[in-house]
């Protein structure tokens, strides 16, 4: 249920059903249909496209993560394609005003509890998906980069344009944020590894999500998931912010703890 013109959520809207939550604790994913309007969408869009135009700083290159696909270095063709705009809630009022939407923290208190706060260290970016020199993301859950007590957190990923299959859209492994994984089913970077037999069969569950302009999946940081490089011609835009209830602490002297959270 998107919100309403004055900013506050519509008297109907009441958030996730009782089945939809309990869908998420089982599964560790939700599609919010149609969350974010049709004024926020373009909004967001209009500043991604302006910035990645200027080139605006803090960027993230596919070059600089050498994945799969990716430019051999920021000299190489495509060397200077942005992954991502990095600390998107302080680059424009349109995407601090979508962290702060009524809809959206409705939802967040729901599976988080009464208090939410959104790390600034972690995801706090528009993803860019580039058809020519964007890269392959493997398996992995977001845990492997990340440092909190409980690793509870819950991103939420506004799609900014239809995403699917073949243009690099998620794939998600289903309740895979509820199994205890030894660290030996994972790689020297923590990439959950497609080469081992015993991780095939849950390989072989993995889903992937479709979502259209103005939907928001939420999922939690132990899912596993994926996506492939852009297969086709148009780049795919996507605003990600990660939110944490106040007891899920940083980790001291960690990336975690490096930068401060916005309280919601």
């Amino acid at each position: 249920m998107r919100s309403s013109a004055s900013g506050t959520p519509r008297r109907t809207d009441p958030g996730f059903s009782q089945a939809e939550q309990a869908f998420f604790a089982e599964q560790g994913y939700l599609i919010a249909r149609g969350l974010a309007d049709e004024t926020t969408v373009s909004a967001i869009r209009q500043i991604t496209l302006a910035q990645l135009a200027e080139r605006r700083e803090p960027l993230e290159l596919e070059a600089d993560l050498v994945y799969p696909g990716a430019p051999a270095s920021r000299q190489a063709e495509g060397g200077q394609v942005v992954r991502r705009l990095l600390q998107a809630y302080h680059r424009a009022p349109a995407l601090r005003a979508w962290v702060h939407d009524p809809a959206l923290l409705l939802r967040l208190h729901q599976l988080l509890g009464p208090r939410v706060r959104m790390p600034l260290a972690h995801h706090n970016c528009i993803m860019t998906k580039h058809p020519r020199f964007s890269s392959d993301t493997l398996w992995h859950q977001d845990i492997r980069y990340w440092r909190y007590s409980r690793a509870e957190l819950i991103t939420a990923w506004l799609a900014l344009g239809h995403e699917h299959r073949r243009n690099g859209g998620l794939q998600l492994i289903p309740g895979s944020h509820r199994l205890t994984l030894a660290q030996a089913r994972f790689d020297e970077a923590l990439f959950f590894r497609n080469d081992l037999p015993e991780n095939q069969p849950l390989l072989g569950d993995a889903q992937a999500v479709e979502l259209q302009a103005g939907d928001v999946l939420f999922f939690h940081c132990r899912l596993l998931h994926a996506a492939t490089r852009n297969h086709e011609s148009g780049t795919k835009y996507a605003a990600v912010f990660t939110f944490r209830r106040p007891d899920d602490l940083p980790l001291p002297g960690t990336r975690s703890a490096s930068l401060p959270d916005v309280c919601l």
